[in-house]
């Protein structure tokens, strides 16, 4: 059990799914869209990828800095940057994988979310990857109370951007994108859905 913590942290579980399957193996570069102190980034940079990360916390940013140094002591210091993921600081069409868990369902509103999602989607190359996660309605639709702007009030008191089915699939048509596997949703307890 050791190893596996070792090896990849406290990895989010969906990520970690996708490891095991091989699914991002022929990935180089990944960018980590508002990624905290590096939790998900562990099993990348102990594997040399090109790993780059933006977070609006300084502190944060601080935590994966030392992550970083620690494990991929070549990685420039500047590759984890503070930061909004809707100002663009990624070249278009470098990345093979951005990762973004846990961040767009703290959009402001409509506008604030599709600006975050089109400025990752513009960085990911041709055949590359968007792993992203974030609060949803699906499966709890008559227990969330909606305000205004895409943004609800839980089950369990706490108010995010929501987002259903229909507007990621829609998203994933437009931006052309392919879904690699099916959405998959974790309903924590009909407090709130993922």
């Amino acid at each position: 059990m050791n190893d596996l913590k070792t090896k990849f942290g406290n990895i989010d579980i969906y990520l970690f799914d996708q490891l095991l399957k091989g699914r991002f193996a022929d990935c180089r570069k990944v960018v980590d869209f508002g990624c905290g102190g590096g939790r998900n980034l562990i099993y990348f940079l102990q594997e040399g990828f090109e790993v780059h990360g933006i977070d609006q916390n300084p502190t944060a940013i601080a935590t994966v800095q030392t992550l970083a140094k620690e494990l991929a002591p070549k990685l420039p210091k500047m590759n984890f940057r503070v930061g909004n993921i809707e100002d663009l600081i990624f070249e278009e069409e470098t990345v093979d994988l951005a990762i973004c868990n846990a961040v767009l369902h703290f959009a402001f509103d409509d506008v604030h979310f599709d600006n975050m999602l089109r400025a990752m989607w513009k960085t990911i190359k041709k055949g590359g990857f968007l792993f992203c996660r974030l609060a949803t309605t699906i499966g709890i639709e008559g227990l969330v109370k909606p305000l205004e702007n895409g943004r609800f009030i839980l089950p369990d008191g706490s108010e995010r951007y929501l987002v259903d089915e229909q507007v990621l699939l829609r998203y994933t048509e437009e931006l052309g994108g392919t879904l690699f596997e099916f959405i998959k949703t974790t309903n924590v307890q009909n407090l709130r859905s993922m």
